[in-house]
């Protein structure tokens, strides 16, 4: 599965365009491109920086969904209080990491960013619109005829045509709009199976996302026929019912909840993947993954849930057959290796910005510290000389960090200042919590409930609450918020990324979000 023939290696060089040439022109001449480009160039003169460093063999990006500045901090805490300490002299685990950038995160039509316009931004070079998914700035969302002409070439695929062994790994549906960004090209990222798309739609030609994850490899050799290529190797997060037709989901019986199919054109497109890939292993829980051969070399599709992946908080309490991300990344990097061409992963720890969006950020702060569990797991794997690890976030959320708390007060607690141990009281007598959004849904009492999305059953709580007699450190807290809405917003600040192993050296300054693009080009050596 991994191996490719010199022949068709060399077929591609001498009958077909250059890795370069693969990316059209009105990718590489826009402006992001070539500022991107150029940023990159300039640190290997500067006196600074380490020139001569050995070209990455291996990429493997992370990234934490709505994984803010904020988050970072709080999580941080957590981990440290969790771990018995007072919290704020820990650090994650790539937070240790030797390079760090701030990533300006805004899309060409908006302020504060989507999720599809900012992967595609990492995935291909240039900027582009909100909610589109693999095409540029041409395209407007939903507008399915702008399509054809404006798609870009991936990070993903470049790597494809050069041979390396490819891989995605998130946490939400693996057709949502983070991983969607690597391989499909949408006019909209809810376009994630047919049923989502209109009539118009469909008989405007445009695929469905979970269609475009199947048909990968035919679509990518039909745009560049001189290529051969063979597809993404290993793919493994949730969504199982966007590839199935109507009626139940019968893969769901060992899995948390019930799920059904959601495709109206009966086709479906695990069954499709299994006819492509006959050598390829489905996979439908963590037992399934747990088996898999550590040198394994076929292709790998794990979609373990109906639709996302439960939270991490609430897998373990309630001991679901989902694997942890820190499972899946392993097994993914132990398939991916055995390539000799060496291999690009990407991996997204998505629900970090759903437990934002619930206003919980219980949720949100545990799911960071699995990423770090999963991180860290990683460089025990892999070999810093030729792996570049990089770690960063789509952009932020609106989570904020307030009070004058001491040194070790629980994060997740109310304010208790020093020299005191009462909790502080607000204008209106009230206790309030260090953690709290500027908006959202609002107060929430659960208890232990570790389901932040339990919170969209509740309206919308405005105002503030009396919190002297609520466990402000339960799971099912949910912050009070500002301004009242039916879901917490992200927000517009800068992201951090850390950058540890070959040609990470890159990384640093105050960058474009796209110039992640070129740092993993360069170090990989893709387009030159």
């Amino acid at each position: 599965m991994f191996v490719r023939t010199m022949f068709s290696i060399i077929a591609f060089g001498a009958a077909g365009p250059s890795l370069a040439q693969a990316i059209p022109d009105s990718q590489k001449t826009s402006p992001w491109f070539q500022e991107g480009q150029s940023h990159v160039a300039s640190r290997l003169n500067a006196q600074t920086l380490q020139a001569d460093a050995p070209q990455a063999k291996n990429v493997i990006l992370f990234v934490g969904d709505g994984m803010g500045i904020s988050t970072l901090t709080a999580a941080r805490i957590l981990s440290g209080q969790r771990a018995g300490g007072s919290g704020e002299e820990a650090s994650l685990s790539f937070e240790r990491f030797a390079h760090t950038a701030l990533v300006k995160t805004y899309n060409v039509d908006a302020q504060i960013p989507d999720s599809a316009g900012t992967m595609t931004a990492m995935m291909s070079g240039i900027k582009t619109n909100a909610g589109v998914v693999g095409v540029n700035s041409s395209v407007q969302r939903g507008n399915c005829l702008q399509v054809a002409g404006n798609e870009l070439v991936s990070v993903l695929d470049l790597a494809e045509i050069k041979g390396m062994a490819t891989g995605l790994v998130t946490t939400t549906r693996v057709t949502h709009a983070t991983p969607a960004a690597a391989y499909a090209k949408s006019a909209s990222r809810d376009w994630e199976d047919v049923s989502d798309q209109s009539v118009e739609v469909i008989n405007q030609g445009c695929e469905d996302i979970a269609s475009q994850l199947v048909n990968y490899q035919q679509n990518l050799e039909r745009r560049f026929p001189a290529i051969d290529i063979d597809g993404i190797d290993v793919v493994l997060g949730g969504g199982r019912d966007n590839f199935l037709p109507l009626g139940p989901d019968t893969d769901l019986t060992a899995s948390f909840g019930q799920g059904s199919g959601q495709r109206t054109d009966n086709r479906n497109l695990i069954a499709e993947w299994q006819q492509t890939y006959p050598e390829g292993q489905y996979l439908v829980d963590a037992i399934d993954l747990a088996a898999i051969d550590a040198n394994s070399s076929t292709p790998i599709l794990g979609l373990f849930s109906s639709s996302h992946m439960q939270y991490d908080a609430n897998r373990a309490v309630n001991e679901l057959s989902q694997p942890s991300l820190t499972q899946m990344v392993v097994k993914a990097v132990g398939a991916l290796r055995n390539n000799p061409q060496g291999y690009l992963l990407i991996v997204e720890s998505g629900r970090i910005d759903h437990a934002h969006h619930a206003g919980n950020a219980h949720g949100a702060l545990s799911e960071t510290i699995e990423l770090a569990n999963a991180v860290d797991a990683v460089q025990e794997i892999t070999d810093s000389a030729e792996t570049l690890i990089m770690v960063t976030a789509d952009h932020s959320h609106v989570m904020t960090f307030s009070g004058y708390p001491k040194r070790g007060n629980p994060i997740l607690g109310k304010v208790v200042s020093e020299g005191s141990t009462s909790p502080a009281l607000a204008g209106d007598e009230l206790p309030y919590t260090t953690l709290g959004y500027a908006n959202g849904p609002g107060f929430r009492n659960y208890g232990d409930n570790t389901d932040p999305d339990r919170t969209y059953a509740d309206g919308v709580t405005g105002g503030r609450q009396s919190l002297v007699d609520v466990d402000t450190e339960a799971p099912g807290f949910h912050q009070e918020a500002l301004v009242p809405l039916i879901a917490e917003t992200h927000g517009g600040e800068d992201v951090a990324v850390h950058a540890t192993g070959a040609g990470a050296y890159r990384v640093q300054g105050s960058i474009e979000q796209n110039l992640i693009f070129h740092v993993i080009d360069q170090a990989l050596g893709l387009s030159q």
